[in-house]
């Protein structure tokens, strides 16, 4: 048997605002890209090349507070939501928070690696706060999965004055959605949402506020989620770690997504 590859780092943001409602935002994967294709999922993905770069340190909120596996996380993350979402978490020099429109053939040009994203966020005068991201999850794709990713999942008050735009490549809409709706329309088939992303919409759903699902997550031990196949009945499924918050899941490998 083959040994399972390597997990790639990967960073997932869940931006969180109240009004109307308690919501979070997601967006949904275009069709023609090959993992969660047309998916409603958190903006995310992979670590890139500059994600880790020491000159950060002059660009951000927080650089002293976290090591350097957290700071690269943190700025994936936020990189992410900026090419995805448009949504860039960050402040002015005078610490307003950062309220323009951001560009999306920027957006696009730093997706492509065409541009780095630490140049975007020079030449806008802005500093990342990463101080502004709780860690809400992690998840460690099963070994049997050909591509692996080991996904931090962060919690965040979303900027109030920024309009969130899909990309149009990677994403092709984004939507502010109660995570108990999106758990529901994701149950009658009206959405597809892959197993790693309904497991933590179902936990988003048992705040009753963004400041409430940020403390809930502040308070919560970190349990790495790594799902084990076992057999039940002679068929297999995926076992949750029964003190990573999510209740007693067994999953039938059949059913899930992605």
């Amino acid at each position: 048997m083959a040994e399972p590859s390597e997990p790639k780092p990967a960073a997932t943001i869940l931006l969180l605002r109240d009004a109307p409602e308690f919501q979070v935002l997601m967006v949904k994967r275009h069709h023609q890209i090959d993992f969660a294709s047309g998916a409603l999922v958190f903006p995310g993905g992979k670590i890139a090349r500059g994600d880790d770069d020491e000159a950060w340190a002059e660009h951000v909120v927080g650089w002293e507070s976290f090591d350097a596996v957290q700071r690269a996380l943190r700025i994936g993350a936020i990189r992410e939501s900026f090419e995805e979402a448009g949504i860039l978490a960050a402040d002015n020099r005078d610490g307003t928070p950062f309220a323009t429109v951001c560009d999306v053939d920027v957006r696009a040009s730093v997706d492509r690696g065409e541009t780095p994203f630490l140049d975007v966020v020079r030449d806008l005068g802005v500093r990342l706060r990463l101080d502004g991201l709780s860690v809400f999850a992690r998840w460690v794709t099963p070994t049997m999965m050909p591509k692996r990713f080991d996904t931090w999942f962060y919690v965040m008050h979303a900027p109030p004055q920024q309009v969130a735009a899909y990309d149009g490549r990677e994403t092709v809409d984004a939507e502010w959605i109660a995570p108990s709706e999106a758990v529901r329309l994701a149950a009658d088939g009206q959405r597809t949402i892959i197993f790693p992303t309904l497991m933590n919409l179902k936990l988003l759903a048992e705040a009753q506020s963004a400041a409430d699902c940020i403390a809930r997550a502040e308070a919560r031990d970190l349990v790495t989620v790594l799902p084990q196949v076992e057999q039940r009945d002679g068929k297999p499924v995926l076992v949750l770690p029964p003190n990573a918050g999510y209740g007693d899941i067994v999953e039938p490998l059949t059913s899930i997504a992605g």
